[in-house]
């Protein structure tokens, strides 16, 4: 008998769960757990849950279908609260940078820049859905 549970994965609410599964995908470099993989013919499902894992079938991240999802407003206190964010760390600050072009490039958005913090160095992004990660230099 364990004397803990054990954590399996963390599930991101999403209305368009492909769409938020494939930018942690790329971003990430996870893959689709065997059946979760998007149709061969190209078409577009209907999926109301994803999980990506790593290379050796861990699970990482999983994708769950909601009708609607109100907007973070994090870092800005004065809206919706963050509840949940994800922490992503790179080896040095040329890495952060390559990284922040990157997540830029396949939907995230820039929420906050924080790189003259000599001691930690971050970006905050909203994912595509809304909801905030750091990117920062460990």
């Amino acid at each position: 008998m364990a004397d803990h549970p054990h954590l399996q994965t963390t599930v991101l609410d999403a209305t368009d769960v492909r769409g938020l599964a494939e930018f942690y995908r790329q971003l990430l470099g996870l893959r689709y757990c065997p059946g979760d993989e998007p149709p061969a013919d190209g078409t577009a499902d209907e999926l109301e849950w994803l999980v990506l894992t790593d290379a050796h079938g861990g699970r990482k991240l999983a994708f769950q279908a909601v009708p609607a999802l109100p907007r973070v407003t994090w870092p800005d206190a004065t809206g919706v609260a963050q509840q949940l964010h994800l922490d992503l760390t790179v080896p040095d600050r040329d890495a952060l940078e390559r990284q922040r072009e990157r997540a830029l490039e396949l939907g995230a958005e820039q929420q906050l820049d924080r790189t003259d913090d000599p001691d930690e160095p971050l970006y905050v992004f909203a994912d595509p859905a809304g909801h905030p990660f750091c990117l920062f230099v460990a």
